[in-house]
């Protein structure tokens, strides 16, 4: 196995969490920063508030963007397995 062949999975690998954990995230921004609006126009100040819409969002987030997610680690996973050989020879 090569340095480049390692680089060039590892590569793919950093592109494919984030491109996986991506979307997740951003949602989770999202409904922080509305809660955050809420708070603040509200003069809320509870820090514990933003931690269960976070989850629900992120939940659902798991359940509408999970195949798409699964999809593409096992399109990673298939390249990698697939493409052994190459690397290792």
């Amino acid at each position: 196995m090569t340095p480049e062949s390692v680089i060039a999975i590892a590569e793919q690998g950093i592109w494919t969490v984030m491109l996986i954990a991506g979307p997740l995230l951003l949602l989770a921004l999202v409904v922080g920063l509305i809660v955050s609006i809420f708070q603040a126009t509200t003069q809320i100040q509870e820090q514990t508030l933003a931690f269960i819409p976070k989850i629900v969002a992120v939940l659902l987030g798991i359940v509408f963007f999970g195949p798409w997610m699964l999809g593409h680690m096992l399109s990673y996973a298939n390249d990698i397995f697939s493409n052994l050989t190459r690397y290792i020879g």
